[in-house]
């Protein structure tokens, strides 16, 4: 993001600039919260601490946002030292009775690629720390926080390593790396706002009576075009900061306060659950951006895969109600439900595999190609199948 008064010229002494960024506190907003994530430039730094100089409220912000990334922030490294949560693919292991790499090969590895890049493409990494016992959410917003921690991990590989801007590579429906940011900040917003954080996109215009489908995607063009008229730098800012914002507000640390129910995209959930929600599309739209630069994104840990699949179970059950034939249906190691009529025998019985439902229930997976095991009512299952598919919003 570069101002008309970002240069190193001296306007002449009967000059008067016309517009004083400093003093602006809106057209500044953005750059703050860029600052507290280091992703403003010199001149852009210099406005900033003007700016700060004069106004107690962005300045508090400003510490509060680098508190929360200093929690969440993992970097391109081992991954050592405590205070460092370690991101969803950590083993949790110390490096006593690890494998560990070496000779000539372990080495050239080394040098080829950093840890992060070795984690994307599926070796086993040994952090020299075990995970900290204590996370900075409450256990509902665990999944998210785990969510944002690796999608931050994986964003400085976006870079050009390859000479050319990887941050236009297509990625899923008609959207580049930048734009899949641009739709996850839109996303989290609906959130965001409704604890208590500021947008940092301006507003779009809401119609009477619209549909919240008409709005959302509307919400979703103006958030994606906003942002493509600056830097992906300037996304991913943005993004970071109001992750770290929603992961700030006392609904992500209160379980009492997380329980009160809120509806957001037609969909009237517990705070907790929107905050499973949230991660489930982060994860989601992570691994479409690893995908999109040949990386392989690890799924969430096994207690936090849990989490999201019985939040989409739950919403698959609303969605089937109880005039459908009874099905078995299970999720290997998470769980057995009833899907359906609570009355008669079971009509079928259908197993998925925890990673392959949520990418079903995520748009991921046609339900002619999802991997499944069945028996009975063919029906049935392909009516579970579709069901599942026609959840996606993503």
């Amino acid at each position: 993001m570069t101002t008309e008064h970002g240069h190193d010229e001296t306007p002449d002494h009967d000059e008067t600039p016309d517009h004083d960024e400093s003093n602006d506190h809106d057209e500044l907003r953005d750059l703050v919260a860029a600052a507290a994530f280091d992703a403003v430039t010199p001149a852009e730094r210099e406005t900033v601490a003007r700016h700060l100089g004069g106004c107690a409220e962005c300045a508090a912000e400003t510490d509060r946002l680098r508190e929360t990334v200093r929690l969440l922030d993992v970097p391109p490294g081992d991954g050592s030292g405590p205070e460092r949560p370690a991101p969803w693919w950590s083993t949790e292991e110390t490096e006593t009775g690890a494998e560990v790499e070496t000779g000539a090969e372990a080495q050239a590895e080394a040098e080829a690629e950093d840890v992060v890049a070795g984690l994307f493409h599926g070796r086993r990494h040994t952090w020299r720390t075990p995970r900290p016992p204590a996370t900075p959410v409450a256990e509902h917003a665990a999944a998210y926080a785990a969510a944002v921690a690796a999608l931050t991990a994986l964003l400085p590989h976006v870079y050009g390593r390859w000479g050319y801007d990887r941050w236009k590579v297509p990625v899923v429906h008609d959207w580049n790396v930048q734009a899949t940011l641009a739709h996850l900040l839109a996303a989290d917003e609906q959130l965001a706002v409704q604890l208590g954080v500021e947008p940092s996109v301006p507003p779009s215009p809401v119609m009477d009576g619209e549909p919240w489908e008409a709005y959302w995607n509307r919400r979703t063009a103006d958030t994606i075009r906003h942002e493509l008229r600056h830097a992906p730098e300037h996304t991913s800012a943005a993004w970071k900061a109001q992750a770290a914002a929603l992961l700030a507000t006392p609904e992500a640390h209160d379980a009492e306060r997380a329980a009160r129910p809120v509806e957001l995209m037609g969909m009237r959930l517990p705070i907790a659950h929107h905050f499973a929600v949230r991660a489930f599309e982060t994860w989601i739209h992570t691994d479409d951006i690893g995908r999109a630069l040949g990386l392989h994104v690890p799924p969430p840990p096994a207690a936090q895969l849990r989490r999201l699949v019985g939040l989409a179970v739950g919403v698959l059950g609303q969605a089937l109600g109880s005039d459908t034939p009874p099905v078995r249906f299970t999720v290997t190691g998470v769980g057995e439900w009833t899907l359906g009529a609570g009355t008669g025998p079971v009509r079928a019985e259908l197993s998925l595999e925890p990673v392959e439902f949520c990418f079903l229930a995520g748009g991921r997976r046609a339900p002619d190609t999802a991997a499944h095991t069945a028996t009975g009512d063919a029906a049935a299952v392909r009516n579970v199948l579709e069901r599942t598919a026609s959840l996606a919003w993503l």
